[in-house]
């Protein structure tokens, strides 16, 4: 992993990623992150409005936004990935968050498809950003990830155990995206023990990995939370995330 870079316009350090997103961040001294769910996916731009909204209200500059989880309507072809990420990143240049040049994205992401109910477009599930604490406790975020390695261009040809979906072939892609996270955490200065919300996101049944994976690992000491999504790219069937969040909230 590289080194953190500072976003001091939001107060948070990141784990340099691709150009759709960073690998995770952490809150500098003196503020800590916050994390708001909606009830109910809210679709990309009213989502953005109510993200501005929340900021205000709380006194925070637009680039305190640090983090969010999107829901999409079925997973993208690698072009259509390309051409959803073109949105979202251009409210990043108008938040002052990225420019239109930068290939460095300090905001985090994941982004699933829920495979029953989906939202009719890309939508808002929720959203984190940084907080002014002078007692804050070290708080952080890993982006999520699939099985398979970000900026290698393409994913089908990169993809752990393509298409194989037998109880062996998750087991590996468990292995490669559990492994993931500990890289991503070991970036950020922190363990297993540090987390305090597990998510996986996949549509085939992982019970057999739950005790041996998992549990063994230290990835369910705050249990876990398992969403009946799929990943955001059709060939990813696999998908995690974890936080060390101490304040969170719920907005309709």
């Amino acid at each position: 992993m590289s080194d953190l870079r500072a976003m001091k316009a939001g107060n948070y350090r990141y784990i340099p990623g691709v150009r759709q997103y960073s690998a995770g961040v952490v809150a500098d001294a003196g503020h800590r992150l916050e994390r708001v769910r909606f009830m109910s996916p809210v679709p990309l731009r009213e989502g953005f409005d109510r993200i501005r909204e929340t900021l205000e209200a709380a006194g925070r500059p637009l680039t305190a936004f640090c983090a969010c989880e999107l829901r999409s309507p079925e997973p993208f072809t690698e072009e259509g990935f390309r051409a959803f990420n073109e949105i979202y990143i251009g409210t990043l240049n108008r938040w002052g968050i990225m420019t239109p040049d930068s290939s460095d994205n300090p905001v985090s992401r994941a982004n699933v498809c829920p495979e029953l109910d989906p939202p009719g477009e890309p939508s808002f599930h929720a959203f984190t950003y940084t907080v002014e604490d002078a007692n804050a406790l070290p708080s952080f975020l890993v982006a999520g990830s699939g099985e398979a390695p970000e900026g290698k261009g393409d994913y089908q040809d990169h993809t752990i155990r393509l298409g194989d979906t037998s109880p062996d072939g998750l087991r590996e892609k468990a292995q490669w995206v559990l492994g993931e996270m500990e890289r991503r955490l070991a970036a950020l200065g922190f363990t297993w023990a540090d987390v305090t919300a597990t998510q996986l996101y996949t549509v085939f049944d992982i019970h057999h990995l739950i005790g041996d994976e998992i549990v063994k690992r230290g990835a369910m000491r705050g249990g876990l939370t398992w969403h009946f999504n799929r990943p955001p790219v059709a060939c990813l069937d696999y998908e995690m995330d974890c936080r060390g969040i101490h304040v969170e909230r719920v907005i309709r």
